[in-house]
């Protein structure tokens, strides 16, 4: 944290302060800087950021991997780390004072971040509502100290926010503006030189590594009797980095040495559009499968203490986001003990085998709810909150 910045309130090159926490962050943050620099071209952004918003001339003042752990039990193993990183960040932004501090996703480190920033004076924008409707319900008294407003991007989270009166715009999501709304199955399995004529599987064990840790042997055990049924069954594995990859094929040839797969990496959504179905972690990669329009088996495992906290406050029909926004069962959700060969199998065999046209229908239906130019409004109503004296510096 060697860089830094003139303190420069209401000019015609900003200061954006961004974190995030993980690559669905990454990816909404690239979002963002591409439309705020738009209107505000020699615009500065640093904070901590991934590799989509590095690429775009972020200064990442710590690696996103930093921040990229789930779970109670995870998160306190790593808690003297992550009160280093936001004090580091707090004192770094008192020093170099950003026009505004805009945290992405990661609430449980963004939020507490957001209340000390603001104290300073500075302005602090929380983008991705947490899921304060589903647990934890009181946080949105310390959500509304921390913040002058939050972006949600989920249609029915700004009713519950203005029911508490706390500022709230929905935004939509970008990955509904960046999906098409037809994904060309033919054209994705040329790209990646598969079969035209095969079922396709996706194993999708998530982006963290502690997912993976979790999933993998019931997916490959999944997958393997899978393939014993078909032998003309393709396997996948989209992997978000050659870290995360070198993990499935460390635990791959302990677990399933035989199993033949293609792992691909940093391809997730051509794997997606050239599958049939799709055998995935929880997460936001279940919204692109629904937007990409593709049958999928959600399964989910956290550490064995996590789950029982999580089962006495947690109070939701279903955890997938599929699911919430359609307000019914479009897709099969397992949980902890139900991940095992007997209920993944039958329920992947079905929507690989089976027509899927009313399930399509449904999430061409949430799609079309999501399409709002979510990058763009978000960039509006973040310089909406700024003072008017920096809008006509603009």
């Amino acid at each position: 944290m060697t860089t830094s910045l003139q303190n420069s309130p209401f000019r015609s090159n900003p200061v954006f302060a961004i974190v995030v926490g993980e690559h669905s962050g990454d990816t909404l943050g690239a979002g963002l800087m591409v439309e705020l620099k738009n209107k505000y071209p020699q615009a500065k952004f640093v904070g901590i950021g991934g590799d989509k918003m590095q690429k775009l001339g972020f200064e990442s003042l710590f690696a996103m991997d930093e921040l990229a752990v789930m779970g109670i039990v995870e998160v306190l193993g790593r808690l003297r780390r992550l009160l280093y990183v936001r004090k580091s960040l707090v004192d770094y932004f008192t020093v170099n004072k950003p026009d505004i501090f805009i945290g992405i996703d990661a609430p449980d480190f963004n939020i507490g971040l957001e209340l000390r920033l603001k104290a300073k004076a500075i302005k602090t924008v929380h983008y991705v509502s947490p899921s304060v409707w589903a647990w934890r319900e009181k946080r949105i008294f310390n959500i509304a100290k921390a913040t002058d407003m939050v972006l949600s991007l989920l249609p029915f989270e700004k009713a519950f926010y203005d029911k508490h009166q706390v500022p709230c715009t929905f935004v939509g999501h970008p990955l509904a503006d960046d999906i098409p709304m037809t994904s060309d199955k033919v054209q994705a399995r040329i790209e990646l030189g598969l079969s035209s004529t095969s079922k396709v599987l996706a194993l999708m064990p998530g982006s963290r590594g502690g997912e993976l840790s979790r999933l993998l042997a019931p997916f490959f055990a999944s997958a393997q009797q899978l393939q014993e049924d078909d032998e003309n069954l393709v396997l996948v594995a989209p992997m978000v980095s050659d870290k995360r990859a070198q993990q499935f094929n460390k635990v791959k040839a302990e677990l399933a040495p035989n199993l033949k797969i293609n792992v691909i990496i940093d391809k997730t959504q051509v794997v997606m559009a050239a599958s049939d179905c799709l055998l995935t972690a929880s997460g936001t990669v279940t919204l692109e499968a629904a937007l990409i329009k593709r049958p999928m088996v959600i399964c989910y495992k956290f550490n064995l203490i996590t789950y029982w906290l999580a089962k006495w406050l947690v109070k939701l029909k279903w955890f997938s986001l599929p699911n919430l926004l359609a307000n019914k069962a479009l897709v099969p959700e397992l949980l902890q003990d139900e991940v095992c060969v007997e209920r993944i199998v039958p329920l992947v065999k079905e929507r690989l085998y089976q027509d899927q046209n009313q399930l399509n229908n449904s999430f061409i239906a949430i799609h079309q709810q999501l399409k709002c130019n979510a990058s763009e409004q978000a960039a509006n109503a973040i310089i909406a909150i700024l003072s008017p004296v920096f809008n006509s510096k603009a």
